[in-house]
Protein backbone atom coordinates (compact mmCIF):
# COMPACT_ATOMS: atom_id res chain seq x y z
CA UNK A 1 0.00 0.00 0.00
CA UNK A 2 1.49 3.37 -1.58
CA UNK A 3 -0.80 5.56 -0.76
CA UNK A 4 -1.66 7.42 3.05
CA UNK A 5 -3.48 5.55 5.33
CA UNK A 6 -6.52 7.19 5.73
CA UNK A 7 -8.19 6.91 9.95
CA UNK A 8 -10.40 9.06 11.71
CA UNK A 9 -10.77 9.21 15.42
CA UNK A 10 -14.01 9.18 17.41
CA UNK A 11 -13.98 11.04 20.58
CA UNK A 12 -11.79 13.59 20.72
CA UNK A 13 -10.61 14.16 24.58
CA UNK A 14 -7.49 14.20 26.46
CA UNK A 15 -6.64 10.53 24.67
CA UNK A 16 -7.96 11.05 21.44
CA UNK A 17 -5.93 14.57 21.11
CA UNK A 18 -3.15 14.41 22.79
CA UNK A 19 -2.04 10.63 22.14
CA UNK A 20 -3.31 9.37 19.00
CA UNK A 21 -4.22 12.53 17.04
CA UNK A 22 -0.44 13.79 18.22
CA UNK A 23 1.19 10.40 17.25
CA UNK A 24 -0.51 10.23 13.60
CA UNK A 25 -0.52 13.83 12.59
CA UNK A 26 3.06 13.53 12.91
CA UNK A 27 3.59 10.94 10.36
CA UNK A 28 3.99 11.31 6.72
CA UNK A 29 2.13 8.30 5.63
CA UNK A 30 -1.20 8.31 7.73
CA UNK A 31 -3.75 11.16 7.10
CA UNK A 32 -6.64 12.12 9.89
CA UNK A 33 -9.60 12.06 7.37
CA UNK A 34 -11.91 12.89 10.33
CA UNK A 35 -12.99 13.34 13.32
CA UNK A 36 -15.81 12.31 15.30
CA UNK A 37 -17.73 13.71 18.26
CA UNK A 38 -21.13 14.79 19.47
CA UNK A 39 -19.23 17.82 20.52
CA UNK A 40 -18.64 20.24 17.73
CA UNK A 41 -16.63 22.91 19.91
CA UNK A 42 -14.11 19.90 21.25
CA UNK A 43 -13.64 18.80 18.12
CA UNK A 44 -12.72 21.80 16.66
CA UNK A 45 -10.37 22.55 19.40
CA UNK A 46 -8.88 18.85 18.84
CA UNK A 47 -8.28 19.81 14.88
CA UNK A 48 -7.27 23.56 15.94
CA UNK A 49 -4.75 21.63 18.65
CA UNK A 50 -3.32 19.55 16.23
CA UNK A 51 -2.71 21.62 13.21
CA UNK A 52 -4.78 19.71 10.96
CA UNK A 53 -7.98 20.20 8.32
CA UNK A 54 -10.05 16.83 8.73
CA UNK A 55 -13.79 16.49 7.97
CA UNK A 56 -16.14 17.00 11.00
CA UNK A 57 -18.58 14.74 12.05
CA UNK A 58 -21.13 14.22 14.75
CA UNK A 59 -21.91 10.70 14.30
CA UNK A 60 -20.35 7.82 13.13
CA UNK A 61 -23.40 6.82 10.40
CA UNK A 62 -23.11 10.35 9.05
CA UNK A 63 -18.66 9.94 8.76
CA UNK A 64 -19.80 6.70 6.68
CA UNK A 65 -21.70 7.65 3.76
CA UNK A 66 -19.00 10.48 2.96
CA UNK A 67 -15.36 8.82 4.09
CA UNK A 68 -13.43 5.99 2.31
CA UNK A 69 -11.67 4.65 5.74
CA UNK A 70 -9.01 1.76 6.67
CA UNK A 71 -9.39 2.07 10.25
CA UNK A 72 -10.77 4.12 13.18
CA UNK A 73 -9.68 4.46 16.83
CA UNK A 74 -12.13 4.01 19.71
CA UNK A 75 -10.96 7.19 22.14
CA UNK A 76 -14.99 8.13 23.74
CA UNK A 77 -15.16 7.66 26.97
CA UNK A 78 -15.98 3.17 28.28
CA UNK A 79 -19.59 3.08 28.06
CA UNK A 80 -19.55 4.58 24.77
CA UNK A 81 -17.17 1.61 23.65
CA UNK A 82 -19.52 -0.76 22.46
CA UNK A 83 -21.96 0.78 20.61
CA UNK A 84 -19.43 2.68 18.84
CA UNK A 85 -17.03 -0.28 18.10
CA UNK A 86 -20.84 -2.25 17.11
CA UNK A 87 -21.43 0.66 14.77
CA UNK A 88 -18.00 0.58 13.48
CA UNK A 89 -17.45 -2.59 12.22
CA UNK A 90 -21.09 -2.35 10.81
CA UNK A 91 -19.79 0.22 8.82
CA UNK A 92 -17.15 -2.15 7.67
CA UNK A 93 -14.11 -0.34 9.33
CA UNK A 94 -10.95 -2.12 10.92
CA UNK A 95 -11.06 -0.95 14.95
CA UNK A 96 -8.66 0.19 17.78
CA UNK A 97 -10.43 -0.06 20.91
CA UNK A 98 -8.08 2.27 23.70
CA UNK A 99 -8.32 0.22 26.54
CA UNK A 100 -10.69 -1.34 27.71
CA UNK A 101 -12.39 -3.53 25.21
CA UNK A 102 -15.68 -2.99 27.28
CA UNK A 103 -17.17 -2.04 30.36
CA UNK A 104 -18.45 -5.49 30.67
CA UNK A 105 -18.30 -9.25 29.53
CA UNK A 106 -21.44 -8.91 27.92
CA UNK A 107 -20.62 -6.34 25.38
CA UNK A 108 -17.00 -7.39 25.00
CA UNK A 109 -18.25 -10.32 23.70
CA UNK A 110 -20.55 -8.75 21.54
CA UNK A 111 -18.00 -7.16 19.91
CA UNK A 112 -16.11 -10.05 19.27
CA UNK A 113 -19.21 -11.91 17.40
CA UNK A 114 -19.44 -8.48 15.26
CA UNK A 115 -15.88 -8.38 14.42
CA UNK A 116 -16.11 -12.19 13.29
CA UNK A 117 -19.13 -11.87 11.17
CA UNK A 118 -18.30 -8.76 9.38
CA UNK A 119 -14.01 -10.05 8.99
CA UNK A 120 -12.53 -7.46 10.52
CA UNK A 121 -9.71 -6.44 13.16
CA UNK A 122 -10.32 -5.20 16.42
CA UNK A 123 -7.37 -4.65 18.40
CA UNK A 124 -7.13 -3.26 21.97
CA UNK A 125 -4.65 -0.22 23.01
CA UNK A 126 -2.92 -1.81 26.00
CA UNK A 127 -0.37 0.50 25.12
CA UNK A 128 1.91 -1.41 28.20
CA UNK A 129 2.63 -4.31 25.91
CA UNK A 130 4.76 -2.10 24.10
CA UNK A 131 6.72 -0.96 27.02
CA UNK A 132 10.68 -1.82 26.70
CA UNK A 133 10.59 -2.60 30.30
CA UNK A 134 7.86 -5.18 30.04
CA UNK A 135 8.81 -6.16 26.87
CA UNK A 136 12.45 -7.08 28.56
CA UNK A 137 10.46 -8.83 31.09
CA UNK A 138 8.39 -10.93 29.56
CA UNK A 139 11.97 -12.26 27.38
CA UNK A 140 13.26 -12.83 30.91
CA UNK A 141 10.61 -15.01 32.11
CA UNK A 142 9.86 -16.51 28.63
CA UNK A 143 13.66 -17.51 28.64
CA UNK A 144 13.09 -19.59 31.90
CA UNK A 145 15.65 -17.33 33.90
CA UNK A 146 13.36 -17.06 36.86
CA UNK A 147 12.73 -20.62 36.66
CA UNK A 148 9.01 -21.65 37.16
CA UNK A 149 6.93 -18.75 38.11
CA UNK A 150 4.46 -19.13 41.49
CA UNK A 151 3.88 -15.53 42.38
CA UNK A 152 3.72 -11.74 41.44
CA UNK A 153 2.91 -8.18 42.04
CA UNK A 154 2.53 -4.92 41.06
CA UNK A 155 2.30 -1.98 43.01
CA UNK A 156 1.11 1.24 40.93
CA UNK A 157 1.32 4.86 42.35
CA UNK A 158 -0.44 7.32 39.64
CA UNK A 159 -0.22 10.83 41.05
CA UNK A 160 -2.68 11.30 37.23
CA UNK A 161 -5.21 9.53 39.35
CA UNK A 162 -6.44 12.46 41.20
CA UNK A 163 -7.98 13.95 37.94
CA UNK A 164 -10.07 10.57 37.50
CA UNK A 165 -12.43 12.13 40.61
CA UNK A 166 -12.48 15.06 38.79
CA UNK A 167 -13.30 13.74 35.47
CA UNK A 168 -16.18 11.26 34.05
CA UNK A 169 -13.93 8.39 35.14
CA UNK A 170 -15.04 9.04 38.73
CA UNK A 171 -18.32 7.23 37.70
CA UNK A 172 -19.25 4.03 37.74
CA UNK A 173 -21.65 4.15 35.07
CA UNK A 174 -19.22 5.43 32.63
CA UNK A 175 -16.05 3.04 33.21
CA UNK A 176 -17.82 -0.34 34.77
CA UNK A 177 -15.47 0.66 37.99
CA UNK A 178 -11.48 1.65 37.61
CA UNK A 179 -11.00 -2.39 38.12
CA UNK A 180 -11.63 -2.42 34.67
CA UNK A 181 -10.87 1.60 33.44
CA UNK A 182 -7.68 1.87 35.05
CA UNK A 183 -6.48 -2.15 36.25
CA UNK A 184 -7.12 -3.78 32.96
CA UNK A 185 -4.13 -2.56 31.53
CA UNK A 186 -2.65 -4.55 34.63
CA UNK A 187 -4.78 -7.85 34.57
CA UNK A 188 -3.33 -8.03 30.34
CA UNK A 189 0.03 -7.16 31.43
CA UNK A 190 -0.21 -10.32 34.36
CA UNK A 191 -1.93 -12.46 31.85
CA UNK A 192 0.62 -11.98 28.61
CA UNK A 193 3.87 -12.17 30.85
CA UNK A 194 2.66 -15.01 32.05
CA UNK A 195 1.08 -17.12 29.05
CA UNK A 196 -2.53 -16.29 29.66
CA UNK A 197 -3.07 -18.93 32.29
CA UNK A 198 -6.43 -19.44 33.23
CA UNK A 199 -7.83 -17.02 35.68
CA UNK A 200 -10.10 -18.83 38.96
CA UNK A 201 -10.69 -16.67 41.56
CA UNK A 202 -10.47 -12.90 42.60
CA UNK A 203 -10.51 -10.80 45.45
CA UNK A 204 -10.46 -6.87 46.06
CA UNK A 205 -10.67 -4.61 48.61
CA UNK A 206 -11.04 -0.44 47.79
CA UNK A 207 -12.66 2.51 48.44
CA UNK A 208 -12.45 6.33 48.70
CA UNK A 209 -10.10 7.15 51.79
CA UNK A 210 -8.87 10.17 50.95
CA UNK A 211 -10.54 12.30 48.16
CA UNK A 212 -13.47 12.66 49.72
CA UNK A 213 -15.34 16.14 51.46
CA UNK A 214 -13.06 15.41 54.76
CA UNK A 215 -10.31 14.91 53.16
CA UNK A 216 -9.97 18.69 51.62
CA UNK A 217 -6.13 19.99 52.32
CA UNK A 218 -7.35 23.35 53.70
CA UNK A 219 -9.86 25.43 55.69
CA UNK A 220 -13.39 26.43 54.76
CA UNK A 221 -13.67 30.25 55.16
CA UNK A 222 -17.02 31.63 56.24
CA UNK A 223 -18.90 28.33 54.89
CA UNK A 224 -17.80 28.91 51.64
CA UNK A 225 -17.73 26.12 49.22
CA UNK A 226 -15.11 24.63 47.38
CA UNK A 227 -15.56 24.15 43.54
CA UNK A 228 -17.44 23.31 41.65
CA UNK A 229 -14.20 22.99 39.27
CA UNK A 230 -10.66 24.53 39.64
CA UNK A 231 -11.34 27.57 37.68
CA UNK A 232 -13.74 28.92 39.33
CA UNK A 233 -12.37 27.86 43.52
CA UNK A 234 -12.41 30.15 45.74
CA UNK A 235 -9.39 28.38 46.95
CA UNK A 236 -7.55 27.67 43.76
CA UNK A 237 -4.63 29.87 45.16
CA UNK A 238 -4.25 27.50 48.07
CA UNK A 239 -4.85 24.31 47.02
CA UNK A 240 -2.42 21.45 46.50
CA UNK A 241 -4.46 19.62 44.18
CA UNK A 242 -5.87 22.68 41.84
CA UNK A 243 -5.77 21.32 38.30
CA UNK A 244 -6.54 24.55 36.41
CA UNK A 245 -7.10 24.57 32.96
CA UNK A 246 -4.68 26.19 30.26
CA UNK A 247 -5.45 28.07 27.38
CA UNK A 248 -4.56 24.97 25.28
CA UNK A 249 -7.40 23.33 27.04
CA UNK A 250 -9.90 25.64 26.88
CA UNK A 251 -10.06 25.15 23.32
CA UNK A 252 -11.45 21.79 24.18
CA UNK A 253 -12.68 22.28 27.75
CA UNK A 254 -13.90 26.02 27.88
CA UNK A 255 -17.24 27.35 28.43
CA UNK A 256 -18.03 26.85 24.88
CA UNK A 257 -18.06 23.63 25.23
CA UNK A 258 -19.98 22.94 27.82
CA UNK A 259 -22.62 24.89 26.69
CA UNK A 260 -23.18 22.02 24.49
CA UNK A 261 -23.23 18.77 26.83
CA UNK A 262 -22.79 20.42 30.14
CA UNK A 263 -19.51 18.27 30.81
CA UNK A 264 -16.95 20.13 33.20
CA UNK A 265 -13.27 18.66 33.26
CA UNK A 266 -12.16 19.82 36.47
CA UNK A 267 -14.44 19.53 38.69
CA UNK A 268 -13.53 19.90 42.54
CA UNK A 269 -11.73 16.38 43.47
CA UNK A 270 -12.97 16.11 46.71
CA UNK A 271 -16.52 17.61 46.18
CA UNK A 272 -17.39 15.28 43.64
CA UNK A 273 -20.29 12.70 43.29
CA UNK A 274 -18.14 9.52 43.02
CA UNK A 275 -18.40 5.90 43.34
CA UNK A 276 -15.31 4.86 41.71
CA UNK A 277 -12.29 4.28 44.60
CA UNK A 278 -8.93 6.27 44.49
CA UNK A 279 -6.97 3.05 45.85
CA UNK A 280 -7.53 -0.64 45.90
CA UNK A 281 -6.04 -3.72 46.95
CA UNK A 282 -6.70 -7.32 44.42
CA UNK A 283 -5.62 -10.75 44.36
CA UNK A 284 -6.21 -13.42 41.88
CA UNK A 285 -5.46 -16.91 41.58
CA UNK A 286 -4.88 -19.00 38.35
CA UNK A 287 -5.76 -22.02 37.56
CA UNK A 288 -1.70 -23.13 37.21
CA UNK A 289 -1.82 -21.90 41.32
CA UNK A 290 -0.14 -18.51 40.30
CA UNK A 291 -1.02 -15.94 42.79
CA UNK A 292 -0.54 -12.23 41.77
CA UNK A 293 -1.69 -8.94 43.65
CA UNK A 294 -1.99 -5.74 42.46
CA UNK A 295 -2.27 -2.15 44.56
CA UNK A 296 -3.48 0.83 43.03
CA UNK A 297 -3.14 4.45 44.75
CA UNK A 298 -3.80 7.18 43.18
CA UNK A 299 -2.53 9.63 46.08
CA UNK A 300 0.20 11.94 46.12
CA UNK A 301 3.57 12.68 43.98
CA UNK A 302 4.58 9.37 43.00
CA UNK A 303 3.92 7.60 39.60
CA UNK A 304 5.46 4.32 38.93
CA UNK A 305 4.59 0.53 38.26
CA UNK A 306 6.88 -1.90 40.91
CA UNK A 307 6.43 -5.26 39.48
CA UNK A 308 8.11 -8.22 41.27
CA UNK A 309 8.26 -11.69 39.48
CA UNK A 310 8.99 -14.64 41.98
CA UNK A 311 10.32 -18.05 40.36
CA UNK A 312 12.00 -21.05 41.95
CA UNK A 313 15.15 -19.83 40.28
CA UNK A 314 15.05 -15.99 40.58
CA UNK A 315 13.22 -13.03 41.70
CA UNK A 316 12.70 -9.99 39.02
CA UNK A 317 12.02 -6.74 40.27
CA UNK A 318 11.03 -3.90 37.56
CA UNK A 319 10.39 -0.08 38.35
CA UNK A 320 8.83 1.24 34.73
CA UNK A 321 10.12 4.72 36.06
CA UNK A 322 13.38 4.49 36.41
CA UNK A 323 13.54 1.91 33.74
CA UNK A 324 15.06 -1.08 35.37
CA UNK A 325 15.01 -4.93 36.08
CA UNK A 326 17.15 -6.88 38.93
CA UNK A 327 17.45 -10.08 39.08
CA UNK A 328 18.59 -11.56 41.83
CA UNK A 329 19.11 -15.92 41.52
CA UNK A 330 17.29 -18.05 44.53
CA UNK A 331 20.63 -19.74 46.19
CA UNK A 332 22.78 -16.35 46.14
CA UNK A 333 25.28 -15.56 43.60
CA UNK A 334 25.63 -12.16 40.97
CA UNK A 335 22.48 -10.19 41.33
CA UNK A 336 22.22 -8.87 37.54
CA UNK A 337 20.51 -4.70 36.96
CA UNK A 338 19.54 -4.15 33.37
CA UNK A 339 18.63 -0.09 32.92
CA UNK A 340 16.49 0.17 29.55
CA UNK A 341 17.33 3.82 27.49
CA UNK A 342 14.92 6.38 27.91
CA UNK A 343 12.47 6.55 24.72
CA UNK A 344 10.40 9.70 23.29
CA UNK A 345 6.44 9.60 23.29
CA UNK A 346 3.91 9.00 26.36
CA UNK A 347 3.80 5.78 28.40
CA UNK A 348 7.77 5.26 28.61
CA UNK A 349 7.50 5.33 24.81
CA UNK A 350 4.74 2.30 24.55
CA UNK A 351 2.04 4.87 22.85
CA UNK A 352 4.22 5.49 19.67
CA UNK A 353 4.81 1.94 19.04
CA UNK A 354 1.45 0.79 19.49
CA UNK A 355 0.31 3.30 17.09
CA UNK A 356 2.56 2.10 14.72
CA UNK A 357 1.62 -1.59 15.18
CA UNK A 358 -2.09 -0.52 14.66
CA UNK A 359 -0.64 1.23 11.05
CA UNK A 360 1.29 -1.95 10.36
CA UNK A 361 -2.19 -3.98 10.74
CA UNK A 362 -3.84 -1.79 8.26
CA UNK A 363 -0.96 -2.03 5.86
CA UNK A 364 -1.37 -6.02 6.11
CA UNK A 365 2.51 -5.92 7.31
CA UNK A 366 1.58 -7.23 10.79
CA UNK A 367 -1.33 -8.97 12.76
CA UNK A 368 -2.98 -7.94 16.40
CA UNK A 369 -1.02 -9.41 18.93
CA UNK A 370 -3.83 -7.59 21.90
CA UNK A 371 -6.82 -8.94 20.60
CA UNK A 372 -10.19 -8.29 21.35
CA UNK A 373 -10.17 -11.75 23.18
CA UNK A 374 -7.35 -10.58 25.74
CA UNK A 375 -9.59 -7.53 26.05
CA UNK A 376 -12.37 -9.74 27.06
CA UNK A 377 -10.11 -11.13 29.39
CA UNK A 378 -9.22 -7.76 31.05
CA UNK A 379 -12.53 -6.57 31.27
CA UNK A 380 -13.66 -9.62 32.40
CA UNK A 381 -11.05 -9.59 35.61
CA UNK A 382 -12.09 -5.78 36.09
CA UNK A 383 -15.75 -6.71 36.48
CA UNK A 384 -15.40 -9.75 38.99
CA UNK A 385 -13.09 -7.54 40.74
CA UNK A 386 -15.46 -4.85 41.40
CA UNK A 387 -18.34 -7.46 42.12
CA UNK A 388 -15.51 -8.72 44.53
CA UNK A 389 -15.01 -5.13 46.09
CA UNK A 390 -19.16 -3.92 46.07
CA UNK A 391 -20.60 -7.26 47.14
CA UNK A 392 -17.62 -8.29 49.91
CA UNK A 393 -17.17 -11.58 48.50
CA UNK A 394 -14.62 -13.65 46.72
CA UNK A 395 -15.54 -13.97 42.94
CA UNK A 396 -14.63 -17.12 40.71
CA UNK A 397 -14.55 -16.29 36.87
CA UNK A 398 -16.32 -18.47 35.90
CA UNK A 399 -19.53 -16.79 37.15
CA UNK A 400 -18.27 -14.03 34.64
CA UNK A 401 -16.57 -15.60 31.44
Amino acid sequence: MDRKLRVAIIGTGSRGTGCFGQLLSGRNDVEIAALCDPNPVRMRGAAKILGITPNFYTSMEEMSKKETLDGVIITSPDACHHDCAMTALELGWNVLIDKPLATNVKDGKEIIEKAKKVGKTVMIGFNLRHHAVLKRLKEIIDSGTLGKVFLAENREFYDGGRTYMARWNRLFSMTGGLWIHKASHDFDIFNWLLGFPKPVRIASFAAVNVLNEAGLPFELENNIPAGPDCNSCHYKDICKDKWLLSDKEMEQWGPEAVKEDGYIKNRCIYMTDKDNHDNGLCILEYENNVKVSLFESFIGSKSDRLYTINGDKAIAEASLSERRITITPRWGGEITTIILPLEGGGHGGADPELVDTFCKILRGEASSTSTAEHGLLATALGQAAEMSRRQSRMVNLDEIL
